[in-house]
């Protein structure tokens, strides 16, 4: 896979673009003006491995927690913004390490002006955020409505605005809930640019929607080599969101940095409750940082030997187990202490 080749920005101590990890976005969804609960989702998101945040700042109360927060955090911080873009400039003052706006809600183009020259004096960048609901109505008329095209015209009139500015620190998202129109909408601008691209599908649901929309979307656009940071929105704890955006990443081997989990179906040979010990393998190497391959697999007869690539595994038997490594078996052990035997080889690697 050749990624696609885009400039570098600095998102506090992230880098996004160029040659830099596709870094793993999240927002918090506490109320803006509740500082202790969203300290605690921030440490959450931060423990789970989120590597931005974003918050929404709605009011000058938000930008009070805002800076509260970015005295706790470990990780940098994005004002997200519409409509008044004295906000974004306060929430610069308070130490804010990236700016989302929608140039086109922000208002005159002073006022945009204003705030690129903030930014560019801080060296803060500036994400524009363009999705199906924002495109402005003479674009809808022009296209026929929220198509591709139409999100993309978005998208570099208010590049534009920046580039007028002499802002050349800028990444861009084009998201849609429409898993088809996103991967065009993407494809299409970063034929057109070199800027950094933030991917998400917009108002994706609840976690198995989420999961299945934002993994054709956000995947289908990295195997192409297009994407240098992701968001998966799920309605949900955001805390989700990252082990989601890890396996979507992972599944793409575009960032494998914890364990990948392959399993069977399971079958009529199947004697053991491998649905259950499946879920519990997943669960107990979740946060483990080791790039490696688990196989969890129902029988000892082709078990082994189908998932011989694994850097270790198991395959059920009657009541029994045996774990393997790179397709060959180490030893036989009970179904009650597969699990942790399991995790003692790992630990091992």
């Amino acid at each position: 896979m050749i990624r696609r080749a885009s400039r570098q920005v600095n998102v506090g101590n992230i880098k996004i673009g160029g040659d830099a990890p596709v870094a793993i976005q999240s927002m918090l969804n506490a109320l803006a003006s509740d500082f202790e609960g969203n300290l605690k989702q921030l440490k959450a998101l931060e423990g789970a491995g989120c590597e931005i945040v974003r918050m929404a700042v709605p009011d000058m109360e938000a930008v009070r927690v805002l800076g509260k927060l970015k005295e706790h955090s470990n990780i940098p911080l994005v004002a997200d913004i519409h409509f008044d873009y004295k906000l974004a400039l306060e929430s610069l003052n308070a130490g804010v390490d990236k700016i989302r706006i929608n140039p086109g809600n922000i208002g005159s183009a002073e006022k945009v002006f204003a705030v690129a020259d903030a930014c560019q004096l801080k060296n803060v960048p500036i994400r524009i955020g363009v999705n199906s609901g924002s495109v402005e109505k003479d674009l809808l008329e022009k296209f026929g409505g929220a198509t591709p095209e139409a999100m993309v015209e978005s998208a570099f009139r208010h590049v534009k605005l920046l580039e007028d500015c002499d802002f050349y620190n800028t990444v861009i998202s084009i998201k849609s809930s429409d898993v088809g129109n996103m991967v065009e909408a993407y494809s299409l601008v970063a034929e057109r640019c070199d800027y950094p691209l933030h991917l998400g599908v917009t108002e994706a649901g609840t976690e198995r929607s989420s999961l299945i929309k934002s993994s054709i979307g956000i995947g289908s656009l990295l195997l192409n080599g297009i994407g240098d940071t992701i968001r998966v929105s799920i309605t949900d704890d955001p805390v989700k969101e990252i082990y989601a955006a890890k396996d979507i990443l992972k599944a793409v081997n575009v960032r494998v940095e914890t364990p990948q989990i392959v399993a069977c179906p399971t079958c009529g040979r199947t004697k053991i409750d491998l649905v259950s010990l499946a879920n519990q393998v997943e669960n107990a190497v979740k946060d483990i940082k080791k790039p490696i391959k688990i196989a969890v697999m129902g029988c000892v007869v082709n078990g082994p030997g189908e998932a011989k690539e694994a850097d270790i595994g198991i395959a059920g038997g009657d009541g029994c187990a045996v774990l393997f490594k790179k397709g060959e078996i180490l030893r036989k052990v009970s179904e009650e202490n597969v699990l942790k035997e399991l995790l003692e080889e790992i630990e091992k690697i």
